[in-house]
Order: structure tokens, then C-alpha cells, then sequence
């Protein structure tokens, strides 16, 4: 299977009817887990969050697995967020707009002279993936580097060797390039690491004491490795995190997630008109956020995927609510997770899977 950091569309239930908020009912919730870990369906954590408040948190499974013991994960255990790091990248980039330090318009030639198609491409561009810049984690030998570290003048080199996929605005097309050049722009203009300049603009201002870049997985400071299912969880490869950079290397909780999100659209991080512009979508693309359906509503937040990570965080703007959840081990999919969490909290109809075994003799 490919290792990539990123998904590029939310793939959320569609139906016609309301849904209609009601208590958290944390019984169903709780069983829904317990069932999705007692069968090995899922390892992960959830959180679910109005105006600020906590109502619900789970974690279930394990944070590492070794033939002698399983640790337990916890819901402060910290897991790989892929491409949900863009939304962090991205609300930087507008605060660096509304500094007047960098605008939408300026050329990506002002930093990076040799990327192809450097004084066309705008940092519009970049952030709503209409740059044209070829995704390099589409490429064949990708898997074959990717757990080796890499220097920010290397990853320029991968990026730079393919021309062009199309002229910038001519369409939309997901590119984690995009987001590595943005996550370079933010270190060249703060003249800091894009760690430090992580804490010093969201991760101090939100409280979110568990976000952070990620490096090389350290059991002993919570974080936890990520698994495949085929009979019994095996360890997945570690990407090296300096490969995906400002696209895909934050490692997080979902609790920090709510927060995060919440803080984006409280307006403690951007003002009013930054955050429109990050909402506004273009062929499907925002600026660092997507929207999904859950029947009559419609949440905006981002999805990511690493090496067996995957995540997912998004905000009801009608309901003041924030939801999000991250995986180490996923074999039921993700997303049936997501629609199942939602049905339940909007008082949907939804049965909880048994994952039942059928035995069936040589006539059936």
C-alpha cells in the first residue's frame, strides 16, 4: 500500500432529511469503541466538542504492540495528523498576510527563483492547489526514500525536477508540494524553524499542549506507532518527518484538534475576512480547508493520512461543534467511524455494527 500524508476530499454520508442535536448519548458512543477494538476493527481516539466544552473523549487500542506486551493508548496519546498539518500551515500564511509581510498575489519566485514556473505561481496558488506544481509523492520511487531524511534544499530538488502538471489557475489538483514550499515561505519569512514558529503563532495561543512537528516516534513521550491488520496489527514504516513538512509532519491529539479548530473559527487566530478567504472554495478547494455533508449540514475542517495514520477534524459553523478523530490501526474504514460518531450525536438512526463471524460448511 502507498505510504502518502494526505487525503484529498472528505467522503461524508449524503441524505436528504434533518438531523436533530440531542444529549451526547456516550452509552452508544462508548459501545460503538469497545465493539471496534474487542474485534480489531479500529485503534484511535475520539473528541467531540461544543462552544469550547469537551463532551465526549474515547481512546482505544494500543499505542505500541510487541510480542512480550501492548500499552494502552490514551486520549493524550499524540498521533501522526498528515495533511491536517495544512490547515496549521495555512492559517500561518494569513497571519503573515495580515502582518503585511507576504500577500496572495506575491510570486513564489520571491523565495524560490527555481521552482518551475516560479514567477507565474502565486501564494494563492499554493494554498488552493491551482499551482500546477507536480505532487512528488505521486512519484514511482517514492516509498523507496521516504524514511530517509531529507534537507529542505534536497526536497526543492525532488519538487523542481518535473515541470509543470498545468499553468497556475488554470484548474484545481491536490498537491502536497504546495504545502512543503509554504511551510519553507513561513521559515523564511519569521527567519525561525516552522516548530518554533508553530508554538509561538497557534500551539501557545490555543493552549494545545500536545501539537507539535513530529520526529522519529517516542514511545516514552506519549506518541504512538501505526499499524496494519492482516490476522494480528503489524507495525507500519515510519516516513521521516522532514519529507513532509508544512504538508503533513504535526503530530496532535483529537482533543487538541477541537481546539485547534475552534480557536481558528472563534476568530482568536485570523480575522473574520482571513478565515472567509480560507473558506472560500474554488473546483472543490479551499485554502487549507475542504467541506463535507452530513445530511442538512455541512462541516468545513481536513483530513490526512500517513504511513497507517489517518485523521480527521471538522466544524459544524450552525451546531458551534467540533469533532475529530485519529487512527493508529484502521481496518473498518475511517470514515464509516465518522458518519457512525455523527449519527449518534445528531440522533440519526444507527446500528452498531457486530462484526459477526459466519461459518459455512462445503454445501453453502
Amino acid at each position: 500500500m502507498k505510504k502518502i500524508f494526505y487525503s484529498a476530499v472528505f467522503i461524508i454520508a449524503v441524505s436528504f432529511g434533518t438531523a436533530h442535536s440531542q444529549t451526547v448519548n456516550t452509552a452508544k458512543l462508548d459501545s460503538f469503541f469497545d465493539i471496534l477494538a474487542k474485534k480489531n476493527k479500529a485503534m484511535g481516539s475520539i473528541a467531540i466538542s461544543k462552544n469550547g466544552n469537551l463532551l465526549y473523549s474515547k481512546a482505544v487500542g494500543y499505542k505500541q504492540i510487541t510480542n512480550n506486551e501492548k500499552q494502552p493508548s490514551t486520549t493524550n496519546t499524540k498521533y501522526r495528523i498528515g495533511s491536517i498539518t495544512k490547515m496549521f500551515t495555512s492559517t500561518m500564511i494569513f497571519q503573515l498576510i495580515e502582518e503585511g509581510k507576504i500577500k496572495l498575489t506575491t510570486p513564489i519566485a520571491t523565495y524560490f527563483p527555481k521552482l518551475p514556473n516560479a514567477s507565474k505561481i502565486t501564494i494563492g496558488n499554493l494554498l488552493n492547489h491551482r499551482s500546477g506544481i507536480h505532487n512528488f509523492t505521486d512519484d514511482k520511487d517514492y516509498e523507496t526514500w521516504m524514511s530517509q531524511p531529507k534537507t529542505h534544499d534536497k526536497m526543492l530538488e525532488i519538487i523542481s525536477k518535473h515541470p509543470v502538471d498545468f499553468q497556475p489557475n488554470e484548474k484545481a489538483s491536490y498537491s502536497n508540494s504546495n504545502y512543503v514550499v509554504l511551510g519553507y515561505i513561513i521559515e523564511k519569512i519569521t527567519k525561525k524553524p516552522y516548530s518554533i514558529a508553530l508554538k509561538e503563532r497557534i500551539t501557545s495561543k490555543l493552549g494545545l499542549t500536545n501539537t507539535e512537528v513530529g520526529g522519529k516516534i517516542n514511545i516514552n513521550s506519549n506518541e504512538c506507532y501505526s499499524y496494519s491488520f492482516d490476522t494480528h496489527w503489524k507495525q507500519e514504516p515510519e516516513t521521516d518527518m522532514s519529507i513532509p513538512g508544512g504538508a503533513g509532519a504535526i503530530i496532535s491529539t483529537p482533543t487538541d484538534l477541537t481546539k485547534f479548530i475552534e480557536g481558528l473559527f472563534s476568530h482568536k487566530l485570523l480575522t473574520e475576512k482571513s478565515l472567509a478567504q480560507m473558506k472560500t472554495l474554488q473546483d472543490g478547494y479551499g485554502m487549507g480547508l475542504f467541506k463535507f455533508p452530513f445530511y442538512d449540514k455541512e462541516a468545513l475542517g481536513h483530513n490526512g493520512g500517513i504511513d497507517g495514520f489517518a485523521s480527521i477534524v471538522g466544524y459544524f459553523p450552525e451546531d458551534s461543534l467540533a469533532i475529530s478523530y485519529s487512527t493508529n490501526g484502521q481496518v473498518y474504514p475511517m470514515n464509516s467511524i465518522i458518519i457512525g460518531v455523527l449519527s449518534i450525536y445528531f440522533g440519526k438512526e444507527f446500528e452498531i455494527p457486530a462484526f459477526t463471524t459466519i461459518s459455512l460448511n462445503s454445501e453453502d
